[in-house]
């Protein structure tokens, strides 16, 4: 079998930059993750104890604020140079694809707490912890195929700037004209807006032909 010349570099780069890709999900993950557990062990277990007998509710309300630190910082730093023009759709998928991750983590820790009867603390925690992982799971895979799929980024591009041509309006001025006095007697002549005393002006004819058939030429300029 022969290979591809410079196959090889290009695969180590796409796994090199999905590596990366990969270790900045996790890093986003890492941060929503403590948001997420640590709101909800504030929420039923801190100073007041608001919601001790509500577990669900605390999820809910922990799952939104982790979700929401997520999406920052992966539409502006994990997947930064997939995201996409049409941000309609972007955010739709979004919304889709975090619905599926509230359900695997609250669904885990209602079949742990409410089904499988295991209420202690430690217990809620633990399923938090694999609600969490598969949530992490899915939403990966969801922000790959579903929400960040440009593959430039979302980079609209711009039209360059027109040029503007000056108005310019042709004259019907010859090159060559004759002056005369009052009285009618040529006094000299024009050749292209210069004057010069009777008999002293250029030959007007240029490469055989006359300048007194020659409009003036305009010349055009850029703005």
């Amino acid at each position: 079998m022969t290979s591809t010349p410079g196959a090889g570099p290009a695969r180590l780069l796409a796994l090199r930059v999905r590596v990366l890709e990969l270790a900045r999900f996790l890093s986003v993950g890492g941060v929503a993750f403590v948001v997420d557990l640590g709101l909800f062990n504030l929420l039923r277990f801190g100073p007041g104890e608001l919601l001790v007998e509500k577990p669900i509710t605390a999820r809910v309300l922990s799952i939104a604020a982790a979700t929401v630190v997520s999406w920052l910082g992966n539409r502006h730093w994990t997947f930064a140079e997939h995201r996409t023009a049409r941000r309609g759709r972007e955010f739709t998928a979004y919304a889709l694809v975090n619905a599926a991750g509230v359900v695997l983590g609250i669904g885990t820790l209602a079949l742990s707490h409410y089904v499988l009867g295991f209420t202690t603390p430690l217990a809620d925690n633990v399923a938090n912890v694999i609600g969490i992982g598969l949530g992490t799971v899915v939403r990966y895979i969801g922000y790959k195929t579903l929400v960040f799929t440009s593959a430039s980024g979302d980079v609209v591009p711009t039209a360059a700037p027109p040029v503007v041509l000056e108005d310019v309006t042709a004259t019907d001025e010859p090159l060559l004209a004759t002056t005369t006095g009052p009285d009618g007697t040529p006094t000299g002549s024009t050749v292209a807006g210069r004057t010069f005393p009777d008999g002293a002006a250029p030959d007007a004819t240029v490469h055989g032909r006359s300048a007194l058939d020659e409009p003036a030429v305009p010349s055009l300029d850029r703005a």
